[in-house]
């Protein structure tokens, strides 16, 4: 089973993806609205896969996955935003995310699909 923690600063939007990745046949191990909350679920859970929001409020998903590179784990890192896609693309492509993932589109096969 996939092991992962969810990156999102909307309360809302992080229930109801869990649910979702969930129900699927996902693990969400932890959950995490800000750069330092999320550094430290990473550390503790030792997750597959980091889902991040490219707008974390006054913060970055961008630096978030720079930084969750930095450390050495083991974990992919997918990129997430109601944003399309093609609106961040440089971005995405500088940062060592294995790809993005359209918010709407969020499940387990897009998650899976980015890993193989």
């Amino acid at each position: 089973m996939i092991r992962c923690v969810l990156v999102d600063d909307n309360a809302s939007f992080l229930l109801v993806a869990t649910s979702v990745l969930q129900r699927d046949g996902l693990a969400v191990v932890g959950t995490a609205a800000t750069i330092k909350d999320a550094l430290e679920q990473v550390a503790e859970s030792q997750p597959d896969v980091v889902l991040i929001d490219i707008m974390l409020g006054a913060e970055s998903g961008f630096e978030l996955a720079r930084r969750i590179a930095e450390t050495g784990t083991a974990a992919s890192l997918i990129l997430i935003s109601t944003h399309a896609e093609a609106d961040f693309a440089d971005l995405i492509a500088a940062t060592p995310a294995a790809g993005f993932v359209s918010k709407s589109e969020l499940s387990a096969g897009a998650i899976r699909r980015l890993l193989r």
